[in-house]
């Protein structure tokens, strides 16, 4: 049973799921990573889920990590800590993520944002990794995810200074794919899932793996592991379906194999 999260019965393809913990402004806390983790891997091998909308609400997409929590770790339990697990294993979703953010989306919660593949973001969001202001710095790729997003510059300036940036600001630097009304954010980001939700579910699986691949290794490997997808998507069902429904000007169906 879900505490921190809600979670809708995914419809037409699509899960929606909402941080809960609007007293802390959806702070991250243990719990809430592991119910996250564990319902993203159920819903990595769960056939009706072809998409994933994460939001949190009107003032907060998630403003960070839990500095209670925090506070009671001492270097061991850091190094110990089950966050690292909850990360890892969020971050190996491999279907599509569109983040829904409004409000803040501060530590953690911009570290979460970077784990999705589409974020739509509204006009009064705002994004940054606040930790040096805590005497540390971000834990959960914060430095990494954002330098490769943003630039040296701009990351270096907000993991430094700890100073946010604007929705604006970040669509201009790559962290955000667009940008809405606050209110129709979640509209939005749904419509783009709906949009996800009626491709090749193996192709967009490759399609994501193949992207995430690029950020790690140089230009000739990642073509190369392009190329491999590429052939492999050759022996689908979806691949054959999609190319005769062009050919026959019809609407393709897929099933996903």
């Amino acid at each position: 049973m879900l505490k921190f999260l809600l979670a809708e019965t995914p419809a037409d393809g699509v899960l929606l799921i909402r941080l809960n913990r609007p007293e802390a402004l959806n702070a991250l806390n243990t719990a809430l990573l592991g119910e996250l983790a564990t319902l993203l891997g159920q819903s990595a091998t769960d056939s009706r889920v072809r998409a994933v909308v994460i939001t949190g609400n009107d003032r907060a997409f998630a403003a960070g990590a839990d500095v209670k929590e925090m506070a009671a770790l001492n270097a061991v339990g850091v190094l110990q800590d089950a966050r690292v697990a909850h990360w890892a294993r969020i971050a190996a979703f491999p279907k599509p993520l569109i983040a829904a953010v409004n409000g803040f989306a501060l530590g953690g919660g911009c570290e979460l944002v970077m784990q999705a593949d589409i974020v739509v973001a509204g006009r009064t969001a705002l994004f940054g990794q606040p930790e040096i202001n805590l005497g540390i710095i971000p834990g959960a790729g914060g430095t990494q995810r954002l330098i490769r997003a943003l630039g040296k510059a701009l990351a270096s300036q907000m993991v430094m200074t700890g100073e946010p940036i604007s929705a604006e600001r970040a669509l201009q630097a790559g962290l955000v794919s667009e940008i809405t009304e606050p209110e129709l954010t979640l509209e939005r980001a749904l419509a783009l899932a709906d949009t996800l939700a009626a491709k090749a579910p193996i192709a967009l699986q490759q399609a994501k793996d193949v992207l995430a691949q690029a950020q790690e290794t140089h230009l000739s490997g990642g073509l190369a592991y392009e190329r491999k997808a590429f052939c492999l998507l050759a022996a689908t069902d979806d691949r054959n379906e999609g190319i005769s429904a062009f050919l026959e000007k019809r609407t393709p169906t897929y099933h996903g194999c």
